[in-house]
C-alpha cells in the first residue's frame, strides 16, 4: 500500500514523502508512513488523510477509536475522526524541537481498536527562513602589530543562525578597504567561519585604527543577514608569536563527569624573553555559543576542565578554538583546535508509555489475545539504549516485541476468573548498560467472569427425617449451594423436580424458595400414609446458558404415636359369645383378642391385659399374645355368662389403648356331644378336615380348567398353522392329476374331445375368469374337482361322482371354497365343467345346488 500523492511545499497541506512499509505487528500489518511540512504552520493545518494512506475504512473509523499516540508532553498533531486528516494541533518551531539538527522528525503512532493495530507515521518538520544570523557580541575588537606579515589570518567572531539547511549561515562578506580580505573556512559540522587575511602590511603611523564591518548571510529567499564592527588598533611589532606544539588536539570525557574534570592541556611556546614570552591563553572568539559555559580554561598552564554538565544526548562532540598571546606591548596570538568527544554514560533510565489497555479480559480469551500495548524509550545511546521489557514469572501472559521499542502484552495462558479475578502486572524495563536503568509501571487486567461453573453443593444428596403431624410451612432442609462464578452468574434459582411415577405428588406435600433454597413442607407429614419421599431439587445460576445441579433429597417421615390400637377381634359392633364347659381345666385357650397398630416400631408393640371380669381368678390374657385362658378349672359356681374387658395398649409415649369386650358363656357338658366327638375329639379338628377337601376339590378344578382351556389353545393353533401351509403351498401342490378313467368328455350337453376342458380361477377380489385350453396329454382338473369334492358334504360328493345317484344330462353345482379360491363346478353325469359364474367367495365349502 502506498500513501497519497506527495503534497507541494508552501501552499499545498504537506506532502508525503514515503511509502507505507509493511511490518508485522500485533493482528495486522503496521505501517509507516511520512509526511513533510513546514514549520510554523497554523493550528489545524491539514498535514494528509491517514485513513486514505492506511487504506482504512472511513465509515469504521469513529468505532475503532483512531487516535494519536506520542510519547512527547505535547501533543503537535490530532486526527479528524470524521475525515480522517492529520492536522496540527500546536505550534512547531523546528528550532525548539530539533536545534540544529540536519533532519527534524516527529514520530507518531496511530492506534486503532477492533482488532488492535498500530501504524507508524513520520512527519518530517521542514525548515523555513525565520531567524536572522546573530552575532555573540555587538563589536569585535583586534589589536594587530604593524610588524604582522601579510598573510597572517585573524579569526573572527562567527555569527550564529538557528536555521538549517540552505537557511542557516552561508557566508560572510566584509566591508571594502585596502588591507584585509576576508576568508570563509567550513568546520567538520559543516559551520561556516570567518577569517581576515592581511594583504597588505600595516602602517601604525599611517592608520593607527581600522574601522571594518562583517556580514553574516544565511542562503534564505530573501536572505538574512546581521553586521558587526570590527575595530582595529594597529599596534607596534612584536617580532616573536607564540605556537603551539601541535595545531589539533583530541580528548574523549564522560558525559557524567563532575566540574573540575581534567578534559586536556594545550602548550604554547614564545621564543621571546620576559612579558612578550608570556604566554597567555585563552578562547577564541569564534567559539560556538554555550562552549564557554561547559570549560573552563586556565589563563597560565592551559588545562581545560569541565565547567558545566555535559550531555551526550544533546552534544556528542565539542570543537573548540584556544588563543594564546603573550604579554608583549604589541602582542601576537596564535590559535589550536581542541576536539572534546562527549563519551555516552547510562545515565537516563527507560520510559514506559502505555498507549492502549484491554481490560476487563474474558477469562475464556484465546491464547495469545492482546492485552496492552507498550511504547518504550531510552535517550542513551548503544547498549545504553537498548532496553528489554519483562513481568514476573508464573503469570499467564507474555511480552513480545513487534516493532522497535514496542512491546505488546498478550495471554499465554487460560484465566480463570475464579482463581485470580486481577491481575496488577509490574512491567520492567530495563537496557544494557552497566549499570543497568529501569523503570517500572504497573498495568492492571481485571478478568471478566464468564458462567463455566455449575452451582456446588458440599452434598451430592440430603437425608432428612422429619417427625410426621409436623407443622406445614416450617422449613425442614436449607439446602447448601454456592456457585463460584461472578455475581450474576452466582445468582441461584432451585427447583423441585418429581420422578415420573410421583408426578404432581411431591408438589403437594413440599415447596422449596426460589432464591434461599429452603425446603419446607406444605401439608402435615403422615408416617401412615407415606413413610419415604424421594425427589430431585435442581439447582440453575444466572448465566446463559444457565447451567444446573441436581441434589437427590430423601425424606423420611419417623413415627409418632398418635394412633391408638384397633380391635381386630372380636369385631367391634358385633356381639361375640366363646362357649366353655365346666369343669374344663386351667389353662384351656378360650378365644384370643387381636389388635393391631398403624404405627411403627416402639409405637407398634402391643400388650394385652384382662382390665375387668365378674371374677378376675378365672381367666387370664397373654401379655403379648392376647390369649384369653382359664387361670383355673371352670367350677359349678362360676357365674353362666362372663363378660370380659380386654385392654390393648400401645408402648409409645405416652401411652394409647383400646379395649376389646368378649362374652364367655359357661355350659353343661351334654351326652349328645360326647356322642359327637368319641374318644375326646374337639369340633376344631373336625373344621380342619373340612377345610382340607375343599382346598383339595378347589385345587383340581383349576388343573382341570386350566388343562381344557390348553387343549383348545394347541387344537386352534394346529389349525391355523395347517391353512397356512395350504395358502402358501404352490396351486401345482393343491391338485394332483386324475386317472384316466375319470376324464370328462361332455362338456355343456354335448360331446368333446377328452383333451379339451375349460378351467376358470375366481379369487375373492376378482370377477375375472381367465381359461385355459388344455393341449393333449395334458393333466385334467377332475382329479383337482374330486379332491375339493370331497372336502364338501359327502352325500354330494357320492351324488357328483356316482352315475347310479343321477340321471345323465342332470346337472349339479357345487361351491367349494379354500385358501381365498372359489370354483363352482358343474357336474353332468361323469362329467364336469368349470363354468364363467360370479361366485360369493363367503358361502359354505358343502354347498350344493340340484
Amino acid at each position: 500500500m502506498v500513501p497519497a500523492a506527495w503534497r507541494s511545499g508552501l501552499v499545498s497541506t504537506g506532502r508525503v514523502v514515503g511509502v507505507l512499509l509493511l511490518l508485522g505487528a500485533l493482528r495486522g500489518a503496521s505501517a509507516v508512513i511520512r509526511y513533510e511540512i513546514l514549520e510554523e504552520r497554523e493550528k489545524g493545518f491539514a498535514v494528509g488523510n491517514v485513513v486514505t494512506d492506511l487504506g482504512l475504512d472511513l465509515g469504521s473509523l469513529s468505532a475503532r477509536r483512531l487516535r494519536v499516540v506520542s510519547g512527547a508532553s505535547r501533543r503537535f498533531f490530532e486526527v479528524n475522526r470524521e475525515t480522517g486528516e492529520l492536522f496540527v494541533n500546536d505550534r512547531l518551531d523546528r528550532e525548539e524541537l530539533c536545534g540544529t539538527l540536519p533532519s527534524c522528525t516527529v514520530t507518531l503512532e496511530l492506534v486503532v481498536d477492533t482488532p488492535l493495530e498500530l501504524f507508524s507515521a513520520e512527519v518530517v518538520i521542514q525548515d523555513i527562513n525565520d531567524n536572522n544570523p546573530a552575532f555573540p557580541t555587538r563589536e569585535m575588537k583586534l589589536e594587530i602589530s604593524e610588524a604582522v606579515a601579510p598573510g597572517t589570518r585573524f579569526p573572527l567572531e562567527s555569527a550564529h543562525d538557528p536555521d538549517v539547511g540552505s537557511n542557516s549561515l552561508q557566508t560572510y562578506e566584509l566591508s571594502r578597504n585596502e588591507y584585509f580580505a576576508l576568508r570563509v573556512q567550513t568546520r567538520e559540522d559543516s559551520t561556516k567561519y570567518a577569517e581576515l587575511v592581511l594583504e597588505r602590511a600595516l602602517d601604525r603611523e599611517r592608520e593607527p585604527s581600522l574601522q571594518l564591518v562583517l556580514t553574516a548571510l544565511d542562503g534564505g529567499s530573501p536572505a538574512r543577514s546581521a553586521s558587526l564592527p570590527i575595530r582595529i588598533a594597529v599596534l607596534d611589532a612584536n617580532d616573536n608569536a607564540p605556537s603551539f606544539n601541535q595545531s589539533l588536539y583530541r580528548a574523549r570525557v564522560l558525559e557524567d563527569a563532575p566540574p573540575g574534570t581534567r578534559v586536556v592541556q594545550v602548550r604554547a611556546t614564545d621564543l621571546d624573553e620576559g612579558p612578550n614570552g608570556e604566554i597567555v591563553y585563552s578562547f577564541g572568539s569564534h567559539n560556538r555559543a554555550g562552549v564557554r559555559e561547559l570549560f573552563s580554561l586556565d589563563l597560565v598552564t592551559g588545562v581545560l576542565t569541565v565547567k558545566g554538565r555535559l550531555d551526550f544526548e544533546d552534544t556528542k562532540l565539542h570543537e573548540i578554538y584556544i588563543q594564546a598571546k603573550d604579554k608583549g606591548a604589541n602582542p601576537e596570538g596564535t590559535h589550536c583546535k581542541v576536539l572534546v568527544e562527549v563519551v555516552d554514560v547510562n545515565d537516563n533510565a527507560p520510559e514506559i508509555t502505555v498507549t492502549s489497555v484491554y481490560s476487563p479480559v474474558p477469562e475464556d480469551a484465546p491464547l495469545g489475545t492482546v492485552i496492552a500495548l507498550l511504547s518504550v524509550t531510552d535517550l542513551d545511546a548503544g547498549d545504553n539504549g537498548l532496553v528489554t521489557c519483562e513481568i514476573p514469572p508464573g503469570l499467564p501472559f507474555s511480552l513480545t516485541s513487534s516493532l522497535k521499542n514496542y512491546f505488546t502484552l498478550k495471554t499465554s495462558a487460560a484465566l480463570d476468573r475464579e482463581t485470580v479475578p486481577e491481575y496488577n502486572l509490574s512491567i520492567t524495563a530495563r537496557d544494557a548498560g552497566a549499570p543497568s536503568l529501569s523503570a517500572l509501571t504497573t498495568v492492571r487486567v481485571q478478568v471478566s467472569d464468564i458462567n463455566d461453573n455449575p452451582p456446588q453443593s458440599s452434598q451430592s444428596s440430603y437425608d432428612v427425617y422429619v417427625e410426621e403431624n409436623n407443622l406445614p410451612g416450617v422449613p425442614i432442609l436449607n439446602l447448601s449451594v454456592w456457585d463460584p462464578d461472578a455475581p450474576q452468574n452466582a445468582r441461584l434459582s432451585f427447583l423441585l423436580l418429581e420422578p415420573g411415577a410421583d408426578a404432581g405428588l411431591v408438589g403437594r406435600f413440599f415447596t422449596i424458595h426460589r432464591d434461599s433454597g429452603v425446603v419446607s413442607t406444605l401439608v402435615a407429614l403422615d408416617h401412615e400414609d407415606r413413610r419415604e419421599f424421594e425427589f430431585t431439587a435442581q439447582v440453575s445460576d444466572g448465566g446463559t446458558p444457565a447451567l444446573t445441579t441436581n441434589i437427590s433429597v430423601n425424606v423420611f417421615v419417623t413415627d409418632r404415636n398418635d394412633n391408638a390400637p384397633q380391635v381386630l377381634y372380636p369385631r367391634p359392633g358385633r356381639s361375640s359369645v366363646e362357649v366353655l364347659s365346666r369343669g374344663t381345666a386351667a389353662g384351656h385357650v378360650v378365644t384370643r383378642v387381636v389388635g393391631w397398630d398403624p404405627d411403627a416400631g416402639y409405637n407398634a408393640w402391643l400388650s394385652y391385659s384382662l382390665l375387668g371380669a365378674p371374677n378376675q381368678s378365672l381367666f387370664a390374657v397373654g401379655l403379648h399374645t392376647g390369649q384369653v385362658s382359664t387361670a383355673r378349672p371352670v367350677q359349678d359356681t362360676d357365674l353362666p355368662r362372663q363378660t370380659l374387658t380386654v385392654l390393648i395398649k400401645d408402648s409409645g409415649e405416652p401411652s394409647l389403648s383400646a379395649t376389646a369386650t368378649l362374652t364367655v358363656s359357661v355350659t353343661e357338658e351334654s351326652p349328645e356331644a360326647r356322642a359327637e366327638f368319641p374318644s375326646g375329639s374337639a369340633p376344631g379338628e373336625q373344621n380342619k378336615n373340612l377345610t382340607f377337601y375343599l382346598l383339595l376339590s378347589l385345587i383340581l378344578v383349576s388343573v382341570g380348567f386350566a388343562v381344557t382351556v390348553l387343549g383348545v389353545i394347541i387344537f386352534k393353533v394346529y389349525k391355523w398353522k395347517q391353512s397356512r401351509d395350504l395358502y402358501r403351498a404352490p396351486v401345482s401342490s393343491l391338485y394332483r392329476t386324475p386317472g384316466p378313467s375319470l376324464h370328462a368328455d361332455a362338456v355343456r350337453g354335448g360331446l368333446v374331445p377328452p383333451h379339451l376342458y375349460h378351467q376358470v380361477y375366481l379369487t375373492s377380489d376378482s370377477r375375472r375368469s381367465d381359461p385355459l385350453l388344455k393341449k393333449p396329454g395334458a393333466a385334467s382338473p377332475l382329479a383337482s374337482c374330486q379332491n375339493t369334492l370331497r372336502s364338501c358334504d359327502p352325500v354330494f360328493y357320492r351324488q357328483v361322482l356316482g352315475a347310479e345317484s343321477s340321471p345323465p344330462g342332470q346337472i349339479k353345482r357345487c361351491l367349494c371354497k379354500g385358501n381365498g379360491l372359489a370354483r363352482v363346478w358343474f357336474v353332468v353325469t361323469h362329467s364336469v365343467e368349470l363354468i364363467d359364474s360370479p361366485v360369493d367367495p363367503t358361502h359354505t365349502l358343502s354347498t350344493c345346488l340340484p
